[in-house]
């Protein structure tokens, strides 16, 4: 299979599959037992921590694991507005809704939510933060980078701003680990949060930077495991898994990075010249290294898919989590999109393991696919 649907889940990589493989057997000690077993779960647990937040340009003590992005996602904005009683949170309307829908389960509790919109590029306009901000706002959360049509937010200003009237700042950098810098210090985020399985690691592992000084409030409550913020007994071989994989990462660093946006770059190139009537969604080019995203007119994601999937080639209408809904991406339609054109998107994500051939036979399978499925809409026959 050809595999273009990074954004959504990627391969394990062997090493890995290699680093957890010992704790999944002989290593399997509960790292807060006392006894030497756990005692090298512990020590593994504290190196991985390590690994994590140096990555991040963070210290230890500020990440917690957790066990996937959205439990992150979900522990930063609960844990931050709950911990007074009312309160407003501000967000946007292109988040995962691992964001959206908290905010949106915070704000029938009780809590004031404002969504702010953004461009015909995804792009979230910070000067418009700045006017959602009221004196009970008490949160803002806005994505790095869209998972769906890649655009790069403008972090740093939104933080900046959050931070000028003492408001804490959420970012869900879920889509962004591995393929642009992500220093805490540089984006001045109080809360940031990431997952393994979109950089090759584990799926059922994430981890959420809290800086130093800030406490939310738990939303799993048991033992006291991540220094009483996160109970449950760790994953160790899953943040094992996580750790190496963020190494690799910074092995590949540059180098892969610029590989991913070349064959991107080509990829977008020849389908926008050899397919009429495409759309490119998301920023030109404030995007994601690895991601291209579409939109073609006339005809419907779904059946794209099934028709790359009988050529063994995987893609993605949009975000993994709506995948079988009817609806259109919430994303496109923020972006100004209607209805009729946005049910015709295609991502194409890339990873390290892309190969050049790979793109010659999407470039080559994709312009019939799309021609075959316009000469059998009623819409396209009547354009």
């Amino acid at each position: 299979m050809i595999y273009l649907d990074n954004a959504a889940t990627t391969r394990v990589a062997p090493e890995v599959f290699e680093a957890m493989s010992p704790f999944l057997q002989d290593e399997y000690g509960n790292p807060s037992s006392v006894y030497a077993l756990a005692g090298r779960s512990a020590a593994a647990l504290d190196t991985a921590r390590a690994t994590v937040a140096e990555y991040l340009g963070a210290e230890p003590d500020e990440i917690v694991f957790t066990g996937s992005g959205s439990e992150a996602d979900n522990l930063a904005i609960k844990g931050t507005m709950r911990k007074r009683e009312g309160g407003h949170l501000i967000t946007s309307a292109i988040e995962h809704h691992a964001v959206l829908h908290t905010c949106r389960y915070l704000q029938e509790e009780g809590y004031e939510l404002t969504v702010v919109g953004v461009d015909e590029h995804g792009l979230v306009d910070p000067e418009e933060v700045r006017s959602a901000i009221r004196e009970d706002t008490r949160l803002v959360s806005i994505m790095h980078s869209n998972n769906e049509v890649g655009t790069i937010q403008p972090i740093e200003e939104i933080a900046a701003i959050a931070r000028e009237r003492g408001i804490k700042m959420h970012t869900d950098a879920v889509q962004s680990l591995g393929k642009v810098p992500l220093k805490v210090a540089e984006l001045g985020v109080d809360m940031l949060a990431v997952s393994a399985h979109k950089i090759h690691g584990p799926k059922g592992v994430g981890a959420l930077y809290i800086r130093r000084g800030f406490r939310p409030e738990p939303i799993i409550h048991g033992g006291g495991q991540e220094r009483r913020m996160r109970a449950g007994t760790e994953n160790v071989a899953g943040i094992v898994g996580f750790a190496r994989a963020i190494k690799l990462a910074t092995e590949h660093g540059h180098e892969a990075t610029e590989r991913m946006r070349a064959l991107r770059d080509r990829l977008i190139a020849d389908v926008m010249e050899s397919i009429p009537e495409t759309l490119l969604s998301g920023h030109p080019t404030n995007r994601l290294p690895n991601l291209a995203s579409f939109l073609f007119r006339y005809i419907e994601g779904e059946g794209i898919l099934l028709s790359l999937d009988m050529k063994d080639i995987a893609g993605s209408s949009g975000s993994a989590c709506t995948s079988g809904s009817l609806d259109p991406s919430h994303v496109l339609l923020a972006m100004g999109y209607p209805h009729e054109i946005a049910h015709g998107s295609l991502r194409l994500s890339l990873s390290r393991y892309t190969t050049e051939e790979e793109i010659d036979a999407v470039l080559e399978a994709l312009p019939p696919i799309i021609q075959r499925l316009r000469d059998m809409s009623p819409l396209y026959q009547r354009k």
